[in-house]
């Protein structure tokens, strides 16, 4: 892996054009790693690939300009997953953000259900993190955060083709703990393997999962398939990781590094 710093930016990548740092930038290039006049940075954009790119000028300790020099890397295929979650406190919302963004997640969608936690979703401070996290990832863009919707109307948004997995740790027998065996959900991975690649979006409820109603509403909703993770009760954050892990694995860009294919094919 480069020991070369990499960066986020905005603008449109091309040989030759100049690239402005923002202050944060200016201080983790000049401050941090200490770059100077002529020193590599790799930037890219979610558009345009990977480019390497040289400090031009540094204007202070606070800002600066780079020149991009020559593409790096193609911008490859995205991976077509979704991930609704309910917000979780602070920390561990930003877990399953960061989480989500280095497992590979094209759009990260806060949803309210009736157990949720938090609602006061910032929207700038996780669109940081997922920065951050794609810089350090290697990816070649960053997933978009979406304003916090109610889980409905977050389900109608989604196109009709998305298929929509949704992890469901109960069963249905009002007498037994979290509902016994009664009606369980099929194993993830069975499920997966049965539909295969696809635009697809993964929900985690919140502690204490969905209410009686919305799971209701979910099971009898068309292109929705509930997914159990095992016999334990995940927290909500575990669930997310162990669910996305096993998309990636099943269905998509895992495999195709493991067998050669690629994304862009």
């Amino acid at each position: 892996m480069s020991t070369r710093p990499r960066l986020f930016v905005p603008t449109d990548l091309m040989a030759g054009s100049p690239v402005a740092l923002d202050e944060n930038q200016s201080k983790y290039l000049f401050r941090v790693m200490r770059l100077d006049v002529g020193d590599e940075v790799r930037v890219f954009n979610g558009r345009h690939g990977e480019w390497l790119a040289r400090v031009d000028q540094i204007l202070g300790k606070s800002a600066g300009l780079l020149k991009v020099d020559e593409c790096l890397r193609e911008q490859r295929k995205l991976t077509d997953l979704h991930l609704l979650f309910a917000p979780l406190k602070k920390t561990r919302t930003d877990f399953v953000v960061e989480k989500a963004t280095e497992l590979g997640v094209e759009v990260i969608q806060p949803v309210i259900t009736q157990y949720t936690q938090s609602e006061r979703v910032r929207v700038d401070r996780l669109t940081n993190i997922v920065m951050e996290a794609a810089e350090q990832t290697e990816r070649l863009n960053i997933p978009r955060v979406q304003q916090p919707l109610h889980l409905i109307r977050a389900l109608e948004a989604l196109p009709s083709d998305r298929r929509v997995y949704f992890c469901d740790e109960r069963g249905d027998d009002e007498a037994a703990e979290w509902g016994g065996e009664l009606n369980r959900a099929r194993p993830m991975i069975d499920v997966l393997q049965d539909h295969g690649k696809g635009s697809a979006a993964i929900l985690i409820g919140p502690e204490g999962g969905f209410s009686p109603q919305e799971r209701d509403v979910l099971r009898k909703t068309e292109g929705i398939y509930p997914v159990s993770l095992g016999p334990r009760i995940l927290r909500a954050e575990t669930a997310a990781v162990a669910a996305l892990t096993l998309y990636q694995a099943i269905c998509d860009d895992w495999r195709a590094v493991e067998d050669g294919t690629g994304l862009d094919e």
